[in-house]
């Protein structure tokens, strides 16, 4: 793929994400602004569906939306609001744990810093870059299943593991593009180009991909 054809892409991949929903971290950005509820809401997101994570953080959000709130929440309190979240049971602990040290070392408020949010339990690098992206609109890059697939699949960088692919796009990708690039990946990914056999053809970025690892497609 020609390094050049990353800004045809985001172009294109900016128009197409209108005709479905943006992920649910997205949205809790968007609604509340507040970078402790995108923290949160990426915790439940790990390992779940979007819809599902959407249901948990709502009924959630009801309960609580800032740490002290949490804190006074009992654990199986928290479990009943997000279940079926996927390991419901050790994401409500992590969701204390994350309080309470967000209040003990940072007076209840979300750090900015990559590394300072890597040193929370529980928090690894792709909730630390939703949190800076999206929490407090700062540049960083997070990779998920989807980001990591599809810029293999476009040939864009060749990785094998999601933080090899998000060192490669540091250096790689216009950072113009590094806040957005997360949203529009995930929501092309999670609708069009699947895992197995994406739509290859009704994808109109298909000129500029390589199709690395692609056997079957529709």
């Amino acid at each position: 793929m020609n390094d050049q054809a990353i800004h045809s892409i985001v172009r294109i991949l900016k128009r197409e994400i209108r005709k479905w929903r943006v992920p649910i971290v997205g949205v809790v950005a968007d609604r509340s602004n507040d970078p402790y509820q995108v923290l949160i809401s990426c915790l439940l997101s790990l390992r779940t569906q979007d819809s599902t994570t959407a249901q948990a953080t709502e009924r959630l959000f009801r309960l609580a939306k800032t740490p002290h709130e949490m804190i006074r929440l009992s654990p199986q309190t928290i479990r009943k609001a997000i279940y079926p979240v996927g390991f419901y049971r050790t994401k409500a602990r992590t969701i204390l744990s994350v309080s309470r040290d967000l209040i003990r070392r940072y007076d209840a408020r979300v750090p900015d810093d990559l590394e300072e949010l890597l040193t929370l339990k529980g928090v690894g690098r792709k909730t630390a870059n939703l949190v800076v992206t999206l929490g407090f609109r700062k540049h960083g890059i997070c990779v998920d299943t989807h980001v990591h697939r599809i810029s293999n699949r476009l040939g864009y960088v060749k990785t094998k593991t999601p933080e090899k692919t998000e060192m490669a796009l540091r250096e790689k990708l216009p950072k113009r593009y590094w806040i957005i690039f997360n949203d529009l990946l995930v929501t092309y990914g999670q609708n069009l180009c699947k895992p197995i056999s994406p739509y290859c053809s009704r994808c109109p970025i298909s000129t500029y991909c390589d199709r690395v690892g692609v056997g079957r497609s529709r």
